[in-house]
C-alpha cells in the first residue's frame, strides 16, 4: 500500500529543508541488500521524516522510466501507478491543444503538466487533499524547469478549426499554470472547459472492468456532464461493445504494451471515426489506425512471415485494417495473426521454417531434431498454457526458435519460426 503521506509531509518534501533532506537520503542504495542500514542511519537523522523521505526516494526512481522530468516530484505509491506516462499524456494534450480543459480527477498533476503546454487555461481538480499537494509541488517544478514546447504538441490547423479559440501556436502562447481546486468530480464547477477523468480502475483492491465499479462510476460521471466534451481515460480491457459509447474509443500502446483506452466525445472525435489504435514508440513516433481506413485483404494460405499485431490494434479491432495498410492478410478470419511476405517497416516478425499439426509429441520430436534452445511461444485460439508447454517440450539445444501456436479453421496448426530480432 505504500507510505500514507500527510499534507503536513507534502508542505516539509516540498521545503529548502525538506529538498536538502531529500537529496540526502537520494545518496543511499536503499536495496534490499542495504535495506536495514539505511534505514536505520536515516532514521538517526531525520526521526519521525524518514518514512516519508525514504518512500519518495524509491518513489521518485520508479517514476523515472514512465513520467519525464519528475526526478524532484512528490508521489503516493497509487498515484504513480495510475498516473499516464508522459508520452501517452502528451499524445492525449496534442489532440487538445488550444482548448480550455478541466481534469477532473487530476490527482499528482501527471496530465495537468502536459495540458499546460498546449492550452490556453487548464483547471485541475481532485477531492484528495495530498494530491492536491502535491500537484502544485510538481506542476511548480514542471513549470520553472519547462523547455521549449516539442512541436509535435502544438495545435494543428485542424485542430484550431474545431476548438474554434486560438490560432496561436503553443510555443507562442504558455498557458499560465493551471489553477487547483478541491472539487468531487460529480459535481461541475467549470463550464465551456474539455472535461478529461480517469476514474479509479480497482475496487475492493482489485483491478475492475465494470464501468460501473469504477471511482467514480463510469455512468455517473457520463451523466454528470451532459452534452459536454469529454476524453475519459479506461482500461483497455473494458468490453467496449457492450459500453455503446457514441463517439470515439482510442486504444493506446507504448512501446509495445497497450497503456489505456481513451473515450472521447463525439465532439473531440473525427467524423465516421469510431475506433483507433494509437502506437507510441519513444522518443516521437506516433502512428495510428482507424475504424476509417480501408480494411480489404484477401484471403491466402500463409506468406513467408507471421506478424502479431501491436496490442493496440488488437483491442481496438483494427487488425484487417492494419493488415490492410500493410499488405498483409490473415491467417484465419477469426484470428488476430497476420502473415504476408515481407514485413513492415520497423515490426518485429516470425519467419516461417515449417508448418504442421499442433501435436506435443511430433513438435518436442521437431525441435530436438533442429536442435532448439531458446524457446519463444506464442498462442492464439488454442487453450494451452505457454510456459507449462516450454516446460513439456524441454529444449536444451542451442538454436534459438519461436513457436507460433493457432486455429486455422478447425485445425490446431503451428508454425516453427525464426524471428526477426
Amino acid at each position: 500500500m505504500g507510505y500514507g503521506f500527510s499534507t503536513a509531509d507534502i508542505a516539509y518534501l516540498a521545503s529548502p529543508p525538506g529538498a536538502a533532506a531529500l537529496a540526502e537520503v537520494a545518496e543511499r542504495e536503499l536495496t534490499a541488500a542495504s535495506q536495514l542500514h539505511d534505514v536505520a542511519a536515516v532514521r538517526r537523522v531525520h526521526g519521525d521524516r524518514a518514512p516519508a523521505l525514504i518512500e519518495t526516494v524509491r518513489l521518485r526512481r520508479r517514476a523515472a522510466a514512465k513520467l519525464s522530468g519528475a526526478q524532484d516530484w512528490l508521489f503516493t505509491d497509487d498515484a504513480l501507478q495510475q498516473a499516464t506516462p508522459t508520452l501517452v499524456a502528451r499524445h492525449r494534450a496534442a489532440r487538445l491543444a488550444g482548448r480550455d480543459v478541466h481534469d477532473v480527477t487530476c490527482s499528482i498533476g501527471a496530465e495537468l503538466v502536459e495540458l499546460a503546454r498546449v492550452c490556453p487555461h487548464v483547471v485541475g481538480s481532485d477531492l484528495d487533499p495530498v494530491r492536491l499537494a502535491m500537484a502544485r509541488h510538481n506542476l511548480s517544478r514542471a513549470v520553472s524547469a519547462r523547455t521549449p514546447v516539442d512541436t509535435r504538441c502544438a495545435p494543428n490547423p485542424e485542430v484550431r478549426a474545431r476548438s474554434g479559440t486560438t490560432s496561436r501556436t503553443a510555443a507562442e502562447a504558455p498557458s499560465p499554470s493551471p489553477l487547483l481546486v478541491r472539487a468531487d468530480a460529480l459535481v461541475p464547477c467549470t463550464a465551456g472547459t474539455v472535461i478529461i477523468a480517469d476514474p479509479a480502475r480497482r475496487a475492493g483492491g482489485k483491478r475492475t472492468f465494470d464501468p460501473a465499479a469504477l471511482q467514480p462510476p463510469l455512468p455517473d460521471l457520463l451523466a454528470a456532464y451532459p452534452g459536454r466534451d469529454m476524453a475519459v481515460k479506461c482500461a483497455p480491457g473494458l468490453d467496449f461493445d457492450r459500453l455503446g459509447w457514441m463517439g470515439e474509443i482510442e486504444v493506446v500502446s507504448l512501446d509495445g504494451a497497450v497503456r489505456e483506452a481513451c473515450l472521447w466525445s463525439a465532439g473531440l472525435s473525427e467524423p465516421g471515426v469510431t475506433r483507433r489504435a494509437t502506437v507510441l514508440t519513444a522518443p516521437d513516433t506516433v502512428t495510428t489506425l482507424t475504424d476509417a481506413d480501408p480494411d480489404e485483404i484477401p484471403e491466402r494460405a500463409p506468406g513467408e512471415w507471421i506478424i502479431d499485431p501491436d496490442g493496440a490494434v488488437v483491442r481496438a479491432g483494427l487488425v484487417r485494417h492494419y493488415a490492410a495498410r500493410h499488405g498483409l492478410w490473415q491467417l484465419d478470419p477469426r484470428i488476430a495473426y497476420l502473415t504476408g511476405d515481407r514485413l513492415p517497416a520497423g515490426v518485429r516478425g516470425f519467419r516461417i521454417l515449417d508448418r504442421f499439426e499442433f501435436r506435443e509429441k511430433a513438435v518436442r520430436t521437431e525441435l530436438r531434431r533442429r536442435d532448439c534452445g531458446a524457446l519463444e511461444i506464442l498462442i492464439r485460439g488454442v487453450d494451452t498454457d505457454p510456459d507449462a508447454l516450454r516446460r513439456r517440450l524441454k529444449p536444451n539445444g542451442s538454436e534459438p526458435y519461436t513457436l507460433v501456436i493457432t486455429r486455422i479453421g478447425r485445425t490446431a496448426t503451428a508454425f516453427l519460426c525464426r524471428a526477426s530480432r
